[in-house]
């Protein structure tokens, strides 16, 4: 391969937005962000699970920068893999070229890689106005755009670099370059942006899911409380203390604690279902003490009384 075809696949266009991307935006700070609001999406769905509303919780950013982890970790080690493999691909393309198979990747490998990148490309798009085949499956549409769009502008860079030493070829304005690759970097980072919010989305409703099936065998959390809290809620028992000295006049048992995060607390019923089930939110105070117990020692550890 010549200096020409190996400048022409890795255009200075490509840099150029780079250095535009990081100039206006720290590194550091784009990537807190990105964590923050996929962590933002897992816990929005999580709890909307539970018909609460995540922003009624105090949620910290460091509990959202911590969902995030379990948000990315399936879409980052998949595009990492993806990458790899793209990069090992092109190495074995450039050494094909090199050994002399120009005139075969000309006439069959390219218009097939171009064909399949439009395909991917228009369902993509055609997926963000109208219902299609691939709306039915998580993150199909947005990953079909961004792979569209990588393969089509593989398919062009590749091409010109197989044309570059044509005499007649002037260079190409550097505005022009960086224009391409610039809408390139818009529609590839919109794409997976879409993608990686629907599958945080799917995990916080998946997550939440597991909870309430792992709810029998969870702790339990015993709330004391000063006064009447008024609980109603399906397996949820009020007990009234006889002790005139007690500090905590009332007892509740069939609660089942998901989070504390801030000032609030949010109790589920042990026997909490999405057709019946009531969640409780307490404010955290001095006039509330919990004390949690295994399910294998609930029948020694309460009693008909405080």
């Amino acid at each position: 391969m010549t200096e020409p075809e190996a400048a022409a696949l890795g255009p200075s266009g490509l840099q150029q937005v780079s250095k535009i991307v990081g100039a206006v935006v720290a590194p550091t700070t784009l990537l807190t962000s990105l964590l923050y609001y996929f962590g933002w999406a897992y816990a929005y769905w999580f709890f909307y699970y539970f018909g609460v509303n995540s922003t009624l919780l105090g949620l910290t950013t460091g509990d959202y920068l911590m969902r995030s982890v379990d948000a990315l970790f399936l879409p980052m080690t998949v595009g990492a893999c993806a990458g790899l493999f793209g990069l090992w691909g092109h190495a074995v393309l450039r050494a094909r070229l090199a050994a002399g198979s120009r005139p075969r990747l000309i006439s069959i490998g390219l218009p097939v890689v171009a064909l399949l990148g439009l395909v991917l490309t228009v369902g993509g798009i055609s997926s963000i106005v109208a219902t299609t085949l691939l709306n039915r499956y998580l993150a199909a549409a947005p990953l079909s755009m961004a792979s569209g769009v990588l393969l089509l502008t593989y398919a062009v860079h590749l091409r010109r670099s197989l044309m570059a030493q044509s005499a007649d070829r002037g260079a190409r304005p550097e505005w022009a370059s960086v224009g391409e690759w610039g809408v390139v970097f818009v529609l590839v980072g919109l794409s997976l942006f879409w993608a990686a919010t629907d599958y945080a989305a799917a995990v916080g409703t998946r997550r939440a899911r597991e909870s309430v099936a792992e709810l029998p065998d969870s702790p339990s959390a015993v709330v004391y409380s000063e006064r009447s809290l008024s609980l109603h809620a399906p397996g949820v028992r009020e007990v009234r203390c006889d002790d005139p000295k007690a500090a905590y006049h009332f007892r509740y048992d069939g609660l089942k604690l998901i989070l504390q995060s801030g000032d609030q607390y949010l109790f589920l019923p042990q026997a909490w279902t999405p057709a019946k089930g009531v969640t409780i939110i307490m404010p955290r105070n001095n006039s509330l003490r919990l004390e949690f117990i295994w399910p294998s020692a609930l029948g020694t550890a309460q009693s008909g009384t405080c």
